[in-house]
This record gives structure tokens, sequence and C-alpha cells, in this order.
């Protein structure tokens, strides 16, 4: 599933990946950009799969007109290896019926390179959020019980609120309570997975809705942030970096081009 741009695989061993969800808004997508593009990651290989619909386009965090023809596909891995960190892009849909497939590939290739945890970005919908959920914070996390064990004491003093389970089928009654992400594309599947593998991983999420998701995607980073560390604030009030995310240059085109002037 991985194939290294050398010759030999990279030693990934104690590592954290961070990847998307590809989700709503594509918020976790947008948040990675942001992650790769500030931190100046370095291409290290991809995934080939037949999961992904195929795409390819320009380098998407080109910096000069040098690289800016270097081609980028539907699933690429960057790593930091001065900070134990990876990262995996992806940039196109699911195939159906072929998600599950694909996080079952995913988690085996993470239990063989020997990464430590994985931590996933994602959103929800916005509009199927519960009274509760309506009056305080937007944002969510989710652990596997194996990355509870490790993380516990120091997500607790970030005083972040867990996702609450809710009933399985709103609109039974008496239907079970479970965890249910609508809009999250993978993540459920994903935490499920890792749940039964016993694989350290996390969820990160906000309550979004589709529109303009830079807002979203800056805000979904600045929660990881608060917990990793990527980047250190100007100052101690938390927001203050959030002009120091590198916004890739891809960026530029988010909306298309523009209006043509002959319109007016």
């Amino acid at each position: 599933m991985f194939v290294p741009c050398g010759e030999s695989a990279p030693d990934l061993a104690g590592f954290t990946l961070l990847m998307p969800a590809v989700s709503v808004g594509n918020v976790g997508q947008l948040a990675m950009d942001l992650i790769i593009s500030t931190l100046n990651m370095s291409k290290i290989g991809y995934f080939y799969t037949d999961c992904l619909v195929p795409m390819v386009g320009n380098n998407p965090y080109a910096t000069a007109e040098g690289n800016s023809t270097e081609l980028s596909i539907n699933a690429e891995v960057y790593s930091l290896p001065s900070r134990k960190l990876v990262a995996l892009q992806l940039r196109s849909i699911f195939i159906k019926y072929k998600s599950k497939p694909f996080c079952e590939k995913l988690l085996s290739w993470l239990k063989s390179s020997g990464c430590a945890r994985v931590i996933v970005l994602s959103s929800s919908h916005s509009y199927q959020r519960n009274d509760l959920q309506l009056r305080s914070t937007p944002f969510r996390y989710l652990l596997t019980p194996s990355m509870q064990r490790s993380v516990q004491n120091k997500i607790k003093s970030l005083n972040w609120q867990e996702m609450e389970k809710s009933r399985c089928i709103p609109e039974i009654d008496d239907s079970e309570f479970c965890i249910r992400i609508p809009g999250g594309g993978i993540t459920k599947t994903l935490y499920d997975e890792s749940c039964s593998k016993e694989i350290q991983m996390a969820v990160l999420l906000k309550f979004v809705s589709e529109g303009d998701n830079i807002p979203d995607a800056l805000g979904l980073v600045e929660y990881l942030n608060e917990w990793l560390q990527i980047i250190k604030p100007l100052s101690d009030d938390p927001t203050a970096s959030t002009s120091r995310w590198k916004i890739p240059s891809s960026w530029r085109l988010l909306f298309g081009s523009g209006l043509p002037p002959a319109l007016f």
C-alpha cells in the first residue's frame, strides 16, 4: 500500500501519524494542508490504492516556480523527523464500498511501520447537534482505550469535551446509545477498528456546516495545537498563533479563479 519516494522505506518507529477524514466541509483535509505547509514537511511516499477516486494535480505546497510543476496524487505521506511527525493527506473521495478495506489496510500499515499513535482530524454536521452540544464548544474528541491510558492526564488538563453518545437510531426513542459522527466519513470506522485492534488513536473534530470552511480548519489546528504544541503562540493568548499558520499556495484558487472582468 505504501510506496516510498526513496529506495527504502523510512523509519517511522515512534512517530505520531496525523491524518484527515474526508468529512463535511473537508475541514480535516484543510487542516492537514495548514500543518504540512506550516511545518514544511517533506514528501516521503504515497499510498497506491484502489479505494480512492484517482486524481492528479500540481504541487499544492509550491513555494517557487521551480517546484510548482511537481505532481501530487490522491494519498500522499509527508514527514518531519525532528518532531517525530508523519502526515497522510487524502485528496479525493472513497469509491463505493471501499472505505472499510482502506481503513483496514491503513491500520495494518500503521502497525507494520511502527508508528506510536494516530490522530484523526475530522468534522461532523452542525445541524445534527443535540441541545447540550448546541450550548457548548463546537469541538469534541474521542480516544481509544489504549490511547486513553497514555494521554488521559494531559487531555484532562486541557478541559476538552469528549464526544457524547447519542441514540443509535435517533428516530426511535428506546434505541441504544452509541457514538455517532454524522458527516464524519471514515472517522467512526477508523475509531471502531482501532478500538478492536488496540491501536492508540485520537479523533479531534468540529461541528461545522458546508461553506467557506477555512475558519473551521484554522480552529481545528488550533485545537490540535493546544495538545501537541506544533507551533508556539506569539504570546500567552492561544489565538495569537492563528496568523502563524502558513496558507498553502493552492488555496488561492480554493473558490475558483474569480469573476471575469468582462461581466462588468
